[in-house]
């Protein structure tokens, strides 16, 4: 399992083995009512000036849109969908240096086009070209005024995409004990993450160090300069809220109507995102067991007792492969993406508790991306290259073993995992990180709406408030959720599908703090 929100592998992964998405509905009557957007007439500011000083090589590009190809992880997506690739700088420092291409996708608007609005799903490292067409009939109604547009940004999937490891590696590290009980198995734990920045060094070369959250953000103005727009509209999946935030402080005159649901506390760093998850995961694990009329503080400790017991001794499955207590950890963190999953999580518990891993694994290789063959994509490659040269946070394994407590105050299933990860993740990287947390206060900008799901485990609600303060006083607008699952949108609230909906567009900007219940 990684730190780092995952959306598209873990989210997505939910939704389609459930067969639909969770949650509730219900709207609180006051749909229509709202205030004027002005990003439809607000002149871009001066700080996206220095766009003006790209060579024009790169902002007077002509893309060469076509035919979607099946990728190794996609089928190629129907005839309303076409690709390209852009020309974006390998190093912003140097914007008239070597490039790198990125891979684009979209499909055109059916009715009078207000833009393109681009989309983010997350991770970091989710591939938004393999995932933009299946995430479309989400956002049917949207298209009906923009071009629906996303991308691999750069380090992932079609866009220079790292891969770390080989399949077989990757495999024989699931049995890397990431919990560590004993010098020893701290030791394995600590020299696999070296071994594994090793690896993207390796894979990434002069890359490694310029695939940054900021980065990106520059990639995408470039996109919509070469996209013809004026203004960046853009919708933004979990970590896809961090990079919107960070869009919005760089450039905060071109900001248009920008949607940022599923918030990532932009105050917190490394430490305090992990702590943050831990909280968000425990606290959708006490509703998932309160659904099954169990006692969240008996079923955690029982569920605790389990793992410990498969940390001891794993488990046999039907493909004669071992369930580890990671492995276990992880198949049990998937379903609490989705209500829907939940009934998944009941029957892989009940099994594991009479010793058969299997569905616990199943669950696990689905979150891990890992398909019947035994092929691993590179998502989560992709998503440590990018969180490691972000972070500069790295504790130490003795810093790490002073806060577990305070983890497993918080949850006494995720807390000894999320805490070693803080040692682990970024554990002697060979490119040093960036910044303690991202910068989003984007003063000027035009109303950017902030969505938070109550029931959220990977991004806790009350990283929504911190974001749309964040943003500063008349950029950011909340709208809260009642709901359960990671994202709000498209999750079964007609309130907030209506909201997001009047807000891209037509430009109605909801009261700040509006609740849909």
């Amino acid at each position: 399992m990684s730190r780092v929100t995952k959306w598209a592998a873990a989210a997505l992964a939910a939704v389609l083995l459930s067969g639909c998405s969770g949650g509730s509905s219900g709207g609180t009557g006051d749909e229509g009512k709202g205030r004027p957007d002005p990003s439809a007439t607000a002149s871009p500011a001066s700080e996206g000036a220095a766009s003006s000083h790209l060579p024009a090589s790169l902002t007077s590009q002509h893309l060469a849109w076509g035919r979607c190809k099946a990728t190794a992880t996609s089928t190629a997506p129907g005839g309303d969908w076409q690709c390209a690739r852009i020309k974006v700088p390998l190093d912003w420092s140097r914007p008239g240096g070597e490039t790198i291409g990125l891979s684009l996708i979209r499909a055109r608007a059916t009715g009078e086009r207000t833009g393109s609005l681009l989309f983010n799903f997350g991770g970091p490292g989710a591939s938004g070209v393999a995932t933009m067409p299946s995430y479309a009939a989400l956002a049917g109604d949207l298209r009906q005024h923009y071009d629906l547009v996303s991308w691999d940004p750069r380090g992932v999937a079609g866009s220079e995409g790292v891969r770390c490891r080989s399949d077989r590696r990757i495999q024989a590290a699931e049995s890397i004990d990431t919990t560590p009980d004993t010098p020893a198995e701290e030791r394995a734990y600590l020299q696999d993450a070296v071994d594994f920045g090793k690896g993207c060094a390796k894979a990434a070369g002069k890359l490694l160090g310029h695939v940054s959250t900021t980065d990106t953000a520059r990639d995408m103005d470039l996109m919509r300069q070469v996209l013809g727009d004026t203004r960046m509209h853009y919708f933004g999946i979990s970590y896809g809220t961090e990079l919107g935030g960070v869009y919005a402080h760089l450039f905060p005159g071109h900001v248009g109507r920008m949607v940022l649901d599923a918030v990532v506390d932009p105050t917190a760093d490394s430490v305090g995102h992990a702590l943050n998850q831990t909280r968000g995961f425990q606290r959708a694990l006490d509703d998932y067991l309160k659904s099954t009329g169990q006692d969240p503080e008996q079923g955690s400790q029982r569920i605790a007792a389990l793992l410990k017991r498969i940390d001891a001794e794993p488990l046999a499955t039907a493909s004669g492969r071992r369930l580890s207590q990671t492995l276990a950890l992880t198949g049990i963190v998937l379903p609490l993406y989705s209500k829907d999953s939940w009934p998944m999580l009941t029957g892989a518990l009940a099994a594991a508790e009479k010793g058969d891993g299997t569905g616990l694994l199943s669950l696990a290789d689905a979150y891990n991306d890992r398909d019947a063959s035994g092929h691993y994509g590179t998502t989560t490659h992709s998503q440590r290259v990018i969180s490691c040269l972000d972070d500069r946070q790295r504790p130490t394994p003795e810093q790490t073993r002073r806060l577990l407590p305070e983890f497993e105050k918080v949850s006494p299933v995720f807390g000894d995992f999320m805490g070693w990860d803080t040692a682990g993740w970024c554990h002697d990287w060979p490119v040093a990180g960036q910044y303690d947390h991202p910068l989003v206060g984007a003063a000027g900008a035009a109303p950017i709406l902030v969505v938070g799901n109550t029931g959220d485990p990977a991004t806790p609600y009350e990283g929504a408030r911190k974001m749309a303060d964040g943003l500063g006083k008349g950029v950011g607008v909340e709208l809260t959720w009642k709901g359960e699952g990671h994202g709000a949108y498209g999750s079964g609230s007609d309130c907030v599908d209506s909201t997001v909906n009047a807000y891209l567009l037509k430009g109605t900007v909801p009261e700040d703090g509006k609740v849909c219940s």
